[in-house]
């Protein structure tokens, strides 16, 4: 996956948690399965975020960034804790 890939499956995502928040305000969506949709967008954006650092220090360090590989919700999560 290339850096604009990357880019635009955060775009894709970001407009998306948008389109959920206008859902929930405009009394289309329910305020729980917003907050469980926006969970999901997180974690998937948490990933994307973190791929995208991995290849910029890649590229810093004078490596290839398509050697970079995407990590799990599970370990992109567990990074603060």
């Amino acid at each position: 996956m290339s850096e604009q890939d990357i880019l635009g499956r955060i775009k894709s995502l970001v407009d998306r948690e948008h389109e959920l928040r206008s859902k929930t305000t405009s009394g289309e969506l329910d305020p729980e399965t917003e907050r469980r949709q926006l969970a999901d967008l997180e974690v998937q954006l948490d990933q994307c975020w973190d791929l995208l650092r991995q290849r910029r220090a890649r590229i810093d360090q004078g490596r290839s960034p398509d050697e970079a590989q995407p990590n799990t919700a599970h370990q992109v999560e567990g990074y603060l804790q």
